[in-house]
């Protein structure tokens, strides 16, 4: 009995620890998503990404790398995109680099993982962007009846500035903290568990080192979604199981620009050939990386010891540490109540009297809407069809509530459809 308690006072140690290291820089990480979430929307970046050529696919690798969305969230931004106006190529680019990193998994990236790793993360993304969509460039032809006119963009930003201050701290606290609370949250359970069961150095007489344990984790990574940030604790703890730096950075760049999902709207948005571009992309990436990662850390900590560092040590962590993971709590339990809320909300009109039903009403079912960036793609691409008067989704359930004189069903299935999910009208 006395060992099961031990064991469970070190496995929350171990978990809690593990929070408190990456809690500071994550909510750091939080507050600049919410000002890129403002400062940077989908209108703005279809005005860099609409002309074909490489500038265009070096911008749309650019903006990706910092944007935190997921593969889950990049998705119907992707598609969005080439709706209207971005091309195929600079379209894949934007789909290679933005799941890989965020401004948020760079931050969690460099608490836990070292400045030099947290360097390296977002300059494969770049690079793994720029070599698919010039891939693409050059051996897709575009499709020059993609997309529609300008004028039927809107940008439905905040125009004032304590209006968009209000969306980037709503983005920080509550939208993005939903969106990888749930994942986050077993990521660092999972760590919590390696390190309290698993020996230290457990994976290394299986994996070893060099390229067929890189390969190996690549592989492992393809087939399942991985989110960018809520992975960087499971990494951290497949180190400390003797996998290599190389071969983690294979799983971190495999795992979130590859999952069923992805491949499958990357086929029907883009075409076959492209598919197959970017996943051969993705796997040079992955494994050439692994590789680079491997060979400079060693060099790396001869040269410049404090820029090599991997994990960090939990006996550094200090009451400001530990008051950080107080505060990622609050932040995480908040955004979670706030959901719950918003969504209960949503599923009446009575709490926004602006969600009124204007003409008839239509409730579509949708399968595969998992985020806020789903919900607010689907809710875009909605009201741009013709006779829609206003729309409602909502992630719990998969529902989008819409209204409008005259709207054809099979528009507004399209429409949705064309982001990578699947949408029927609800029989009542």
């Amino acid at each position: 009995m006395n060992a099961v308690l031990e064991l469970l006072q070190h496995f929350f140690e171990e978990t809690w620890l593990l929070t408190a290291t990456m809690a500071t820089l994550l909510l750091l990480g939080f507050a600049v998503a919410g000002l890129l979430s403002v400062f940077i929307s989908p209108t703005w970046l279809e005005r860099h990404l609409g002309r074909p050529g490489l500038a265009s696919v070096f911008k749309a690798s650019l903006f990706g790398v910092p944007l935190p969305l997921c593969s889950c969230g990049v998705i119907p931004v992707a598609a969005s995109l080439r709706q209207h106006g971005a091309s195929r190529a600079a379209t894949t680019a934007f789909l290679l680099s933005t799941p890989q990193t965020g401004v948020d998994s760079i931050m969690i990236t460099w608490t836990m993982l070292g400045p030099l790793f947290a360097i390296f993360r977002p300059i494969v993304a770049l690079l793994t962007g720029i070599l698919g969509g010039g891939l693409v460039q050059s051996f897709v032809p575009e499709d020059t009846a993609a997309g529609v006119e300008a004028a039927a963009q809107v940008d439905d930003r905040p125009t004032t500035w304590v209006g968009r201050m209000i969306a980037a701290w709503t983005y920080a606290t509550v939208t993005l903290p939903a969106d990888i609370g749930r994942a986050l949250f077993y990521g660092i359970l999972i760590a919590g568990l390696i390190a309290t069961v698993v020996p230290e150095n457990f994976l290394s007489g299986y994996l070893g080192a060099g390229a067929l344990s890189i390969a190996l984790m690549m592989i492992v990574g393809i087939p399942i979604y991985v989110c960018a940030t809520a992975s960087v604790p499971l990494a951290v703890g497949l180190i400390a199981m003797g996998a290599t730096p190389g071969a983690v950075l294979a799983f971190l760049v495999a795992g979130p620009a590859t999952n069923a999902a992805t491949i499958t709207t990357i086929n029907r948005v883009l075409g076959s050939r492209t598919m197959v571009i970017y996943l051969i992309t993705v796997a040079v990436s992955a494994f050439g990386g692994g590789l680079l990662l491997d060979w400079l850390l060693p060099r790396a900590a001869e040269a410049i010891p404090r820029l090599s560092g991997l994990a960090h040590e939990h006996g550094g962590v200090g009451w400001f540490e530990h008051l950080g993971g107080v505060a990622l709590v609050v932040v995480l339990l908040w955004s979670w109540w706030r959901s719950r809320q918003e969504e209960d909300c949503c599923a009446s009109a009575e709490c926004d009297p602006s969600a009124a039903v204007r003409g008839t009403e239509t409730v579509f079912e949708v399968v595969g809407m998992t985020c806020s960036h789903c919900a607010t793609s689907v809710e875009r691409a909605v009201n741009e069809v013709a006779g829609v008067t206003s729309n409602r989704v909502r992630l719990d359930g998969g529902l989008v509530h819409v209204s409008g004189d005259d709207v054809s069903a099979d528009a507004i299935i399209a429409a949705i459809d064309g982001l990578g999910y699947r949408a029927q009208k609800r029989l009542l």
